[in-house]
């Protein structure tokens, strides 16, 4: 029996009409739900209660996206994921800093994670480069800003936002957040979550740029803590500095105390799972 693919995935839900448009629907159309997505595949997806046999297609679909990013992450070795906005210039003070953010993560032996795009992303998997390091990117499919950058070695593209997210907690030992916007402060915000309520244990924060997040810091200590929604300790969990050898140390220190994490330690590949390995 053949394997299915993405492609196959995404042909034969091209085939299924909108909830919408069959005789007799059980659910009404999707922009009455007040999600009208350009793209008709997200339409689909947040238009509320749909055919089971629809959403049983979905949710595997969302299955077989899980299952391809953890296998082509597999091997990727122990990595440091680098947040921040993708619209920085390499002649941006915060581009540079993320480039020697990622040369220093490569020289503690990290593989440098991002989410593959421009920007800070971009500047990040160069730094890896610069030094012959290694990177991964996890690539988002958007109508803009969704180019892989020419600096990684392998790269894995999502549909799903979830499922991306997903594989780049799942394969980090921190996260290093540099200047961004929405999807950067969704992205921090969501693991100071899964690190508050014990979903993820000690996992490193460190914010880079120190004057950009002082005044979110600023909201967070004299709004959030002083209003209980949070406590003193969970702005403790952050580390803010504009010196990627902090940044580095601390978390080389976090992963070989308390996580165990040795040197050159790599996972082992079997040639029955038709598995590669990573190289080094």
């Amino acid at each position: 029996m053949s394997r299915p693919t993405e492609q196959t995935f995404e042909q034969d839900e091209q085939q299924q009409p909108d909830s919408g448009e069959r005789a007799g629907a059980e659910h009404t159309h999707s922009t009455e739900w007040g999600k009208h997505s350009p793209d008709p595949e997200e339409r689909r997806l947040l238009a509320g209660p749909q055919r089971r046999d629809i959403e049983l297609f979905r949710a595997v679909r969302i299955f077989w996206e899980c299952i391809r990013g953890f296998r082509s992450l597999h091997f990727v070795g122990p990595c440091v994921t680098v947040f921040g906005s993708a619209r920085f210039d390499e002649d941006h003070r915060y581009y540079q800093m993320a480039r020697a953010v990622g040369a220093e993560l490569s020289r503690a032996g990290f593989t440098v994670m991002t989410g593959g795009g421009p920007g800070i992303m971009e500047a990040a998997n160069r730094g890896a480069r610069d030094i012959g390091g290694r990177s991964v990117g996890c690539n988002i499919k958007l109508p803009f800003e969704q180019d892989p950058n020419p600096y990684l070695d392998d790269f894995v593209e999502f549909r799903y936002f979830f499922v991306r997210k997903l594989m780049l907690v799942k394969y980090s030992y921190a996260f290093i957040t540099m200047p961004g916007g929405f999807g950067t402060l969704d992205e921090v915000f969501e693991t100071a979550t899964l690190v508050q309520t014990e979903k993820i244990h000690d996992f490193p924060l460190v914010l880079m740029g120190a004057d950009y997040w002082r005044p979110l810091l600023d909201f967070l200590r004299e709004k959030m803590v002083v209003e209980k929604t949070i406590d003193p300790a969970d702005l403790d969990r952050f580390i803010v500095t504009d010196s990627p050898e902090e940044a580095v140390a601390h978390i080389r220190e976090v992963a070989m105390g308390r996580f165990g994490l040795k040197e050159k330690e790599r996972l082992k590949s079997h040639w029955y799972f038709g598995e590669k390995g990573s190289p080094g």
